[in-house]
């Protein structure tokens, strides 16, 4: 294996040089509490303030409105089951969310259903969207919470958030966003997106795992998710990750700074890819062909087994995925899959190829030498496609 080729970036990314060089310093000069009176303390707290206005910038909110976290199946957790239990006091038990979200905001609805909470998961078109409209539809005097993600992690499609948004505000409803995979890859407004929560995390976007951030907009107070201390203006105890925290600062502002440049680069990648794995018989492209990730590719391969898939490229030195990272032990088809109305046996096959900043035209052009190979071998050896090919005949 001379060079392993990475593009599963919706899992997680490399930590950028300049991240780290920035992080550094935390764990040799400024590490002190930040909690703390004196000066150790003091400039360590200097340095969480100059990332909270770092991030601020990037997505267009107020550096109050900034809230680090844990990362972002922490700041999911924290919005809904926050605000869910907040809004409960009056009267209002009912939540609204799609088929499709990551398993941070699906389990933190369902562990509220069993708390006596209605959730309405509203279903996705065959592409993975929903509609303002649908949204509209469904809320109701009781709805609290409105949590749709800006765009999905395993078929790439984009949600019309801003009309989401718009809608939620005309209706007094929170509207909370899991923003994981969009910050820092297309461009995210936190104002003029009419957006009253958003999650975000580091390790999405070349920064370090482990940390992410909650926004909220003013005015709107989610329950404290953790007890304990005042740090996050009494909002989030424990004490602060600030390597952590100043590597997310130096991350989101460089992967903004970059989006354009970045984006053009990738959808052409992302397309010479589609373009030619589809050629190969009997597969699919999964999620919207425009309104989608520029690094995003999901391609359902009929006939095999998404785990021997991976399992063969892993072998020629390709990192990728089958589904969400968060599932990648479970034999189960994907629920995203799924929700578009894709069969199990075809949503067995899937491949998701996420590209990132280090990936050229060459790992494109290793990719498409390579994964027909591995298909046709797979398909040979496969009662499944057998069977498929003498039903055909």
């Amino acid at each position: 294996m001379e060079k392993v080729i990475y593009v599963d970036n919706a899992a997680t990314t490399s930590v950028s040089q300049s991240v780290i060089n920035a992080m550094l310093p935390c764990y040799t000069e400024f590490y002190g509490n930040p909690s703390s009176v004196y000066s150790v303390g003091l400039e360590a707290e200097k340095l969480i303030n100059e990332a909270r206005n770092l991030v601020a910038q990037a997505i267009d909110c107020e550096p109050n409105e900034v809230f680090f976290t844990s990362g972002g199946s922490e700041s999911d957790n924290w919005a809904i089951k926050g605000i869910a239990k907040r809004m409960l006091a009056k009267g209002k038990n009912h939540i609204i969310t799609t088929a499709v979200e990551h398993h941070a905001v699906l389990h933190s609805c369902q562990a509220l259903e069993r708390e006596g909470f209605n959730v309405t998961y509203l279903p996705v078109d065959e592409y993975g969207m929903i509609s303002a409209k649908q949204v509209e539809d469904a809320i109701t005097e009781k709805t609290s919470l409105v949590t749709v993600m800006y765009a999905n992690n395993e078929i790439g499609t984009i949600m019309p958030i801003a009309e989401i948004g718009e809608v939620c505000r005309k209706k007094g409803v929170v509207f909370h966003t899991d923003a994981v995979q969009a910050v820092g890859h297309i461009h995210v407004s936190f104002k003029k997106d009419n957006i009253d929560m958003l999650s975000l995390s580091a390790h999405k976007f070349n920064g370090p795992k482990g940390v992410g951030c909650l926004i909220v907009k003013k005015g709107v107070l989610p329950n404290i998710l953790i007890d304990g201390g005042a740090q996050e203006r009494g909002r989030r105890a424990g004490t602060e990750n600030v390597a952590g925290i100043v590597g997310l600062g130096v991350a989101i502002t460089e992967a903004v700074k970059e989006i354009d440049e970045e984006t053009k680069k990738l959808t052409v990648l992302r397309d010479k890819l589609i373009e030619n794995i589809t050629k190969l018989p009997y597969t699919r492209l999964n999620g919207h062909p425009t309104k989608r990730l520029p690094g995003n590719v999901n391609i359902s391969i009929q006939g095999i087994e998404g785990e021997a898939l991976l399992l063969s490229l892993d072998h020629v030195g390709i990192c990728a995925s089958s589904g969400s990272a968060c599932t990648s032990g479970s034999l189960d088809p994907s629920h995203v899959l799924l929700a578009i109305g894709l069969p199990h046996e075809i949503a067995h096959g899937s491949l998701r190829i996420s590209l990132g900043n280090n990936n050229t035209m060459e790992d494109v052009d290793t990719i498409l030498k390579e994964l027909p190979i591995i298909v046709e071998r797979l398909r040979a050896m496969s009662p499944v496609w057998e069977d498929m090919m003498k039903n055909n005949k």
